[in-house]
């Protein structure tokens, strides 16, 4: 039998070469201290009988050596970190992680201040995060390898891969604070260290200042812009949801290296996340191209072709994406979404009442119960949108029944339901059962305060919101406040408190709503002026806001003025939310003031399909079939419009509008007695 001559690695040959070199143990020159030849000595047979280890099968006599010459080395130089990371490395790569462990544990016992068993140790309790559970970080080891790299740290002040370490670490933990101490105690030691910068940004981020994050992240990306850099920048710009910023930073990363599928998909999704749907679309029809079977993309581009209300593309891709995934949550959300954008909401319940059913009604799933919720959740706003509030009541209930925890947010549903259906006695008897049980919820209180001001119970409403005074939300806070005065006619404090909150506005959505808030105010203070103004400043900001454009070209209307102008940009609106009763109602109306009946009925009607309880769309239904002399019909909608008035909430009433139309049914009446030869109606006497 012939013998067989194993070739060694060429590390282990030159390795070898090396120690059998005279003088070997000693430095050139003499410039190292002994210990430190040592080092270098130990270090060098460590290698060697790693490298034979590695290359004979993980035999225990190399391993066994090199964990020796590992320890001898670092004993001769206890300062080099490096040492004990290769160290820990050789245990965990051999498997011997629990008995390595106890070594260290009880040398550490023996003797606080071994620099380098606290090291390793500090990196096999990180080894152990994931430790029971591949979704959550073992919080014992991560407590315990916090406390060995503080420890390290406290031992070598100089040891920046340990305050890096460090600053990862109490990251994960939630611990900012002691994260940015860590990180900007690494770069104090290496003021261009790309971890310590990156760390550092993606605490600032948790904190939320974003303009510390931006710069520590610039640094990264312009002292060395290559793909690690800038998708490492692009990904922490997502987390913190700077989407523009993110797909410009994965579009420079892409020009490194355009075949990376992943880096374009990427790309795609930032673009899309960040509403740059014509660049997104782009990118993604690419890489449908390239791979007709990529889900993502033509899921995306549904959604896309959806935003731009291009039904049919959108219904294609749709299809598309279903079939590659039939049973996908979110590709199904979309065929929803879809139906609802085209008007088909009763299609829309159907479809959301299956996925709910396809979802056990119990189970100890997390993400399952989850996705209930969630689907409930919308499954109740489409009812409450069909005008089907029992059916959206029963939704909400459900979703009490699937998770308990989120009950304070689902009674908040059930109440705002029950206001929307008029229901207001049953809606004050859910607030009472929601206060008792989740009183202190912002939620609760938020819709509460609504709903005393529907029913004209002002100081409580703002009592309850100003309970909420005093966090983060104040600005939210004070918006409410504004509403609750508004229902109380109380405009001098309602611009009291729009000005507190202009003052908290920091964002250009932010202060867009403000100025809507303020407009609609000066409008109801007959000021038209001064709200014309507001809703400019939002168009200015935004001139596609189609609730501005809206409210603009409806106060032109009805005040008879620029019909062509608010014919204009009420079209808009309706052309971006083609299905918005209100909107629609607009449309109908300035038709109307244009005398162009047959189209002022059309838009009419079809408002009333999608909100069939506003008195004001009713009267301007009733005014349009007057006047093409359909007084029967006519008369039936004055009818349906004062019902609805006195249905509607307290606070709402407007006295004036109904007398009016109490004056016109009355003269309809009159005119059609006259008309079929009837004697005139008894005047009607009023409640």
């Amino acid at each position: 039998m012939k013998q067989v001559l194993r070739v060694l690695p060429a590390a282990v040959v030159f390795a070898m070469a090396a120690l059998t070199t005279p003088g070997w143990s000693q430095t050139a020159g003499g410039a190292a201290s002994p210990s430190k030849a040592d080092a270098y000595y130990h270090a060098a047979l460590a290698h060697l009988y790693t490298e034979l280890a590695a290359s004979f099968g993980g035999r225990g006599e190399y391993v066994s050596k090199a964990v020796e010459n590992y320890k001898a080395a670092m004993a001769a130089d206890p300062e080099s970190g490096h040492l004990a990371n290769e160290l820990a490395d050789l245990y965990l790569q051999t498997g011997q992680l629990r008995t390595a462990v106890a070594e260290f544990e009880e040398r550490v016992k023996r003797n606080p201040n071994d620099l380098n068993a606290r090291r390793i140790l500090a990196k096999f309790y990180t080894a152990r995060l994931r430790e029971g559970s591949q979704t959550r970080l073992n919080q014992e080891m991560l407590n315990a390898a916090i406390d060995q790299y503080s420890r390290v740290v406290g031992l070598a002040p100089n040891d920046i891969e340990a305050w890096l370490m460090l600053g990862r670490l109490e990251k994960a933990n939630q611990n900012s604070p002691g994260a940015e101490k860590a990180f900007k105690q690494a770069l104090l030691l290496d003021n261009e260290n790309e971890d310590a910068m990156t760390g550092l940004a993606m605490v600032y981020g948790d904190l939320g200042d974003t303009a510390g994050a931006s710069e520590m992240l610039k640094k990264v990306a312009q002292k060395n812009p290559n793909l690690r850099t800038l998708t490492t920048l692009a990904g922490t710009y997502e987390q913190m949801k700077e989407y523009a910023l993110a797909a410009e930073t994965y579009g420079r990363a892409l020009e490194m290296n355009r075949e990376n599928t992943d880096l374009k998909r990427a790309y795609a999704q930032a673009l899309f996340t960040a509403e740059d749907y014509g660049k997104a679309q782009q990118v993604f029809e690419e890489l449908a191209r390239e791979d007709a079977n990529d889900l993502l993309a033509n899921l995306r581009l549904s959604q896309i072709y959806r935003q731009k209300r291009q039904y049919a593309q959108a219904r294609e891709y749709a299809t598309r994406a279903r079939q590659l995934d039939p049973n996908n949550i979110e590709i199904r959300y979309n065929e929803v979404a879809l139906l609802e954008a085209e008007g088909k909401t009763l299609d829309a319940i159907t479809l959301m009442r299956q996925m709910v059913d396809s979802i056990p009604a119990t189970t100890n799933s997390i993400s399952e119960r989850s996705n209930r919720v969630i689907l409930l959740e919308r499954l109740g706003i489409l009812h409450r949108m069909a005008e089907q509030t029992p059916e959206a009541v029963a939704a909400f209930r459900e979703v009490l029944k699937t998770d308990p925890e989120v009950g304070a947010r689902a009674s908040a549903q059930i109440i705002d339901t029950l206001r929307a259906g008029k229901d207001f006695a049953t809606a004050e008897q859910e607030l009472d059962y929601a206060l008792e049980r989740y009183g202190d919820d912002r939620l609760v209180r938020v819709v509460g305060s609504n709903l005393y001001a529907d029913l004209g119970r002002f100081d409580r409403a703002e009592a309850m919101l100003k309970k909420l005074m005093g966090g983060e939300q104040d600005r939210e806070t004070l918006l409410s406040l504004a509403h609750v005065h508004e229902k109380a006619r109380n405009y001098k404090e309602m611009e009291r408190v729009i000005n507190q909150a202009e003052k908290l506005s920091r964002t250009e959505d932010e202060k867009e709503a403000v100025y809507f808030l303020r407009g609609a105010m000066f409008e109801k203070m007959k000021k038209f002026d001064k709200a014309e103004a507001e809703f400019r400043r939002v168009l200015a900001l935004n001139p596609n806001s189609a609730s501005a454009l809206n409210y603009l070209g409806y106060m032109l209307a009805d005040r008879n003025e620029r019909l062509s102008e608010a014919l204009e940009m009420i079209q808009k609106a309706v052309d971006m939310d083609p299905f918005n009763a209100a909107y629609l109602d607009s449309l109908g109306w300035v038709f109307y003031r244009l005398n162009r009946l047959e189209e002022a009925e059309d838009y009419l009607r079809r408002s009333l399909e999608r909100g069939s309880r506003d008195p004001t769309v009713h009267d301007h239904l009733g005014d349009v079939l007057f006047s093409r002399n359909n007084l029967k019909d006519a008369i039936a909608q004055w009818e349906i419009a004062i019902r609805e008035w006195q249905a509607t909430a307290p606070s709402d009433v407007d006295p004036k509008e109904v007398a009016k139309i109490e004056q016109k049914l009355e003269n309809a009446r009159v005119r059609l007695a006259r008309e079929s030869g009837q004697p005139a109606p008894p005047r009607t006497q009023r409640p």
